[in-house]
């Protein structure tokens, strides 16, 4: 393939022409946390100082989340372990592909056995585009490909110093690292409110569908089971035995409705069709828009609504078809109230079946109780409620969802080199 004017091909991809490539070894210090022998379980204390190893290395950073810590005299003793800012903490054994840059707040704490530490000279290069660099996937790519250990793949120091960087100038990876972490601060932010949104709507949740009011059930409330709150023969399970067995399936068709379409919410999960005679044959089992489909075993209690568009079909045996009676009672209502925590809680502990947990024959689940409003009207006020908290949620993920989207695409353009924030010095260099 010809190069743009002021590229370069490598051994590691195309790269500008005045950037460089050297091996870690050259440009920092690459030292192994301490062994198993000079630190254990028991030396730890609940004050002291916290010590990283690899479930700890975020992709933003140190999680500070249930860290380990080591007396006094231990960080003493272990002082050669410190961490200090600027340092990238790098896993050695098992998920070899994950790092973090030590900021200010894990300034002076250490790193276990499971780390290696990657000390930059930080007057040469940039330790924050170093970390980008490191998490970009042709670099975890090539990092699994020099790993050793068929079932715990692991690094040592001479693996990790002999694998190769690209580097621009100090001011360009410095001018990178800016640009994506300004990213990352953005991507953070959004979900930081994401989780605050949705605590908020846990708390309406509380108040909105608590039915009790000083242990009593509240004016205007009652109490339905499941099955009432159904149509006639609204409540059906998947058939059983070789309804369904795999010689019946076709390329195309009536689709067969599984349990990850429930628990994925998402229709076009699934590549299982039957023929028209077939889907006759087990027409009571079919759905239609509107119903809702329950999975019923070992991932129990998942519900999904059956959106308008959605193509002919019928249930297998692992979900629940269920028909809300929508002239009583408000489908919307049902979804939020089944979807509440306290309620999947119930619904979990009312099945059967032990570590595969199942709704057998259903007969608990029928007269499984929900209370609510016996006004069709305030069950559809509530709904509206939770159902604005939910489509707002909806549009921060997909917005979260894009901003991650771009970052990807900055760093796979910004640590390559295909577009440049720094003007190279000579002319024959291509800013994209």
């Amino acid at each position: 393939m010809e190069l743009k004017p002021g590229y370069k091909q490598t051994e590691v991809g195309v790269i500008p022409e005045d950037w460089d490539i050297k091996n870690i070894g050259n440009i920092s210090e690459v030292k192994t946390g301490p062994f198993g022998t000079a630190l254990h379980e028991k030396d730890y204390v609940d004050n002291g100082t916290p010590i990283i190893t690899v479930e700890h290395l975020g992709e933003y950073g140190v999680d500070h989340s249930n860290l380990p810590m080591v007396s006094d005299e231990d960080k003493k003793r272990l002082k050669s372990y410190t961490l200090k800012v600027g340092d990238i903490a790098f896993s050695r054994v098992g998920s070899i592909d994950r790092n973090a840059l030590i900021r200010k707040k894990e300034d002076g704490w250490l790193f276990s056995g499971r780390l290696l530490r990657v000390r930059v000279n930080n007057e040469k290069y940039d330790s924050g585009y170093l970390s980008y660099y490191f998490h970009s996937e042709s670099f975890k790519q090539r990092i699994r490909g020099v790993a050793v250990g068929q079932t715990m793949p692991s690094l040592n120091t001479a693996i990790l110093k002999g694998v190769k960087v690209v580097l621009p100038e100090m001011v360009e990876q410095t001018t990178i690292a800016n640009a994506l972490s300004d990213a990352d601060a953005l991507i953070q932010s959004l979900t930081r409110l994401i989780a605050k949104k949705r605590q908020i709507k846990q708390g309406a949740m509380q108040t909105l569908l608590n039915p009790y009011e000083n242990g009593l059930l509240k004016e205007g409330w009652v109490v339905k089971t499941i099955e009432d709150m159904c149509i006639s023969e609204g409540l059906v399970r998947g058939p059983f035995g070789g309804a369904l067995k795999k010689e019946c399936f076709i390329a195309s068709g009536y689709k067969v409705y599984e349990q990850r379409n429930a628990i994925y919410r998402d229709i076009g999960i699934g590549s299982y069709f039957i023929d028209q005679k077939k889907y006759q044959e087990l027409k009571r089992f079919s759905v239609k828009p509107g119903d809702f489909v329950i999975s019923c075993s070992g991932t129990i209690g998942r519900i999904y609504q059956i959106p308008v568009g959605a193509p002919p079909g019928v249930i297998n045996q692992a979900l629940l078809k269920l028909t809300i009676d929508n002239e009583k009672f408000s489908e919307e209502y049902f979804y939020h109230y089944f979807s509440w925590s306290l309620f999947q809680e119930r619904i979990i502990d009312s099945t059967q079946g032990g570590a595969m947990k199942n709704l057998v024959g259903m007969p608990i689940f029928k007269v499984t109780e929900m209370p609510i409003p016996e006004k069709l009207h305030e069950q559809t006020r509530i709904a509206t409620i939770l159902s604005g908290m939910d489509a707002e949620i909806a549009a921060l993920e997909a917005k979260l969802a894009k901003y991650r989207h771009i970052k990807q695409g900055m760093m796979q353009n910004l640590l390559t080199g295909r577009i440049r924030l720094v003007k190279p010095e000579s002319n024959t260099g291509a800013v994209a």
